[in-house]
């Protein structure tokens, strides 16, 4: 794994195209996502070093910035984001569930490397706005205790960029409900 991944998300599917070749002819970054998510935004995932990373994200912002809704930049972010966003966690006993939706793709990825990084969590999904109107979200599993405070953690943290729109923890889901959602 790379050092450091960032991403940019656009309002616009050519504003995004533009600064997604932007961010990759300013520095020296691999380009992990780029795609039209709904409803037409356009994000771009990136990793590489951390001060290629950072350089490529600012160069993406800048770029036709009316049209510009998040980014991030994370410096080593938890390992558990890539499966969750690949959908390749395995199944597991779930002891809780934790929910924490976004109205942007951005603030989900940084939730979710909060929430792992705070409390003895499993990342389980993150859903970035395919289908869902631009909103993301992410599900985690755990005791109830570690999932309350995973959960709050990541809350309290992207609660500043207005991006917060619902989060839940269920002690002891139905097992009918998780066969519908893992």
């Amino acid at each position: 794994m790379q050092k450091a991944i960032g991403l940019i998300e656009f309002k616009s599917i050519a504003s995004g195209i533009t600064a997604t070749d932007k961010m990759v002819k300013t520095a020296d970054v691999e380009l992990l996502e780029a795609q039209a998510v709904c409803p037409g935004k356009y994000i771009a995932l990136i990793c590489g070093s951390l001060s290629a990373v950072k350089a490529a994200v600012e160069a993406g912002r800048n770029t036709r910035s009316e049209d510009y809704i998040d980014s991030f930049l994370l410096g080593n972010p938890d390992e558990a984001i890539f499966p969750a966003i690949y959908g390749c966690v395995e199944n597991t006993d779930i002891h809780a569930l934790g929910i924490l939706e976004t109205y942007d793709v951005a603030s989900i990825i940084v939730a979710a490397d909060i929430a792992a990084k705070t409390a003895a969590v499993q990342l389980l999904e993150l859903r970035l706005a395919k289908g869902l109107c631009g909103k993301s979200y992410l599900l985690l599993t755990g005791e109830v205790a570690a999932c309350e405070a995973a959960i709050a953690k990541a809350k309290k943290e992207i609660a500043d960029t207005g991006m917060f729109l619902s989060d839940s923890v269920i002690a002891h889901p139905d097992e009918r409900l998780i066969k519908t959602i893992v």
